[in-house]
């Protein structure tokens, strides 16, 4: 089968066409700025990239076109189409399909799916369930939004029935507006937590809740869903109905709590002690992914203490609290962070960790407010409360329609901003000391910010 995929360099999407390549299919896709390096990883797989979305691509004439949610029906200012290949398929009739359906089709179908959602933690979590069941001998396929570096790939078929999958509820695609999980029917379903997000495509928190049960209803008896017992949203989501064994995690009275701090803490699974992590990770939130994580495997018959000791060995995905190099005393961090609740939790697992070293180390926060729901402003007022263990944070705002510095203003001189990243990086560059801990915070490139940070830093000296 020949499939051309429309926004073939998003995560999801570049992970859908290198399993359809794994699978023996020929690949070819397109995309607004084809660079590294998602580009070098989808050509060393053989498959031909296009730069834009021309109507001429549609002589290409592919058994099938995959369509990913960048795509719409939108027009320029001069009324020309935003996606003039997407144009051409509707008008001469070809078939067209979303990246989560053809997933379910030929890929999920017929295997036990793994689904792993949530506001927070999806990736990471992904990733440890993935890498437990592969410890286990299990040989599953996967597909994570992001690098895990235990496998250094984002998706792969594997040799086994499991497929563990990161299961979003952003919609599918312009033409199916259902979250992308709806289509996964998985047999282990986890719900990490749920808070209001995407505020673009969502009006209210109750509108989330509705797709994470619509999820729920596709669990069958046999299955097993596993929910962050102490998430008051996800409370109500099963109060709508749970038709699956159901096991919780996180608080106390839960089926699986840890006791202990986050970087070693025992696994208690139904009362009894029954395993211990000791990881490089930080926060009580990866605390909480690594049990659900262990519930999710023991459903595949993956003893708790076998999965506690596989997870010593765990590695964070790209981009999760991932050193980028240490300068003059002075660490800088990546990290995906971009809801305030996510910010929160990196930097209180940072703290937590400093606190408990000799000396004095502060914390340097550096964030875009780029997701689509953080450029609305929805919540730009839980930002000083997201920042709170961040001596200093600086904020670019460049192209934001929302007053950053009046949202940052509870914070003092603590809270500053920068509307272009160069401007940003010389603040944090004259504010930088040895024994600083500066941890950058987007869902996007952020200009290169890192390597900016760093180059600067070496000639600070």
């Amino acid at each position: 089968m020949h499939i051309h995929i429309l926004g073939i360099c998003g995560t999801f999407m570049g992970g859908v066409a290198a399993l359809a390549r794994e699978a023996g299919h020929r690949v070819t896709g397109c995309d607004a700025g084809v660079y590294p390096p998602m580009s070098d990883q989808l050509r060393a797989l053989g498959i031909d990239l296009i730069e834009g979305f021309g109507a001429d691509q549609l002589a290409l004439k592919p058994d099938v076109f995959v369509v990913g949610n960048v795509v719409s029906r939108a027009r320029l200012p001069d009324g020309q189409p935003k996606f003039p290949l997407m144009e051409a398929i509707l008008d001469s009739g070809a078939r067209y399909t979303s990246g989560p359906q053809w997933l379910a089709e030929h890929v999920l179908h017929g295997r036990h799916v793994l689904a792993v959602a949530g506001t927070h933690g999806k990736t990471t979590t992904t990733a440890m369930l993935a890498w437990i069941l592969d410890q286990a001998g299990l040989k599953p396929g996967f597909l994570v939004g992001g690098v895990p570096l235990n496998f250094g790939v984002s998706a792969r078929l594997g040799g086994g029935s499991a497929f563990v999958i990161e299961a979003d509820e952003y919609d599918t695609a312009f033409f199916d507006k259902r979250s992308k999980f709806v289509h996964y029917r998985p047999r282990t379903a986890v719900l990490n937590n749920l808070e209001f997000d995407h505020a673009d495509i969502f009006a209210s928190l109750a509108d989330i809740e509705r797709q994470f049960h619509h999820l729920l209803r596709t669990v069958p008896a046999q299955g097993r869903v596993v929910s962050n017992g102490g998430d008051e949203a996800l409370e109500r989501v099963l109060a709508q109905g749970c038709w699956s064994e159901l096991r919780r995690f996180g608080p106390v009275l839960a089926d699986f709590i840890a006791e202990g701090e986050p970087g070693d803490f025992s696994v208690l699974a139904y009362g009894q002690a029954v395993g211990q992590v000791r990881w490089g990770l930080t926060g009580v939130h990866n605390q909480n992914n690594a049990l659900a994580a262990i519930a999710a495997a023991e459903h595949l018959g993956v003893a708790p203490a076998d999965a506690a000791l596989a997870l010593g060995g765990f590695l964070s995905p790209r981009r999760r609290m991932e050193v980028r190099g240490q300068v003059g005393g002075v660490t800088v961090y990546d990290d995906f962070a971009h809801h305030p609740t996510a910010i929160r939790t990196t930097l209180d697992g940072l703290r937590r960790q400093l606190d408990r070293q000799p000396g004095e180390s502060r914390i340097l926060a550096v964030f875009e407010p780029r997701s689509n729901t953080m450029k609305l402003g929805t919540m730009a007022a839980q930002l000083p409360a997201a920042l709170k263990d961040a001596d200093l944070a600086f904020c670019h705002v460049g192209g934001l329609g929302w007053d950053a510095a009046a949202a940052l203003a509870p914070m003092g001189e603590r809270g500053r901003t920068a509307e272009a990243i160069k401007p940003l990086v010389a603040q944090v560059l004259a504010a930088a000391k040895p024994g600083d801990h500066i941890v950058c915070m987007s869902n996007g490139s952020f200009g290169g910010v890192h390597e900016l940070l760093l180059a600067g830093l070496a000639a600070k000296g």
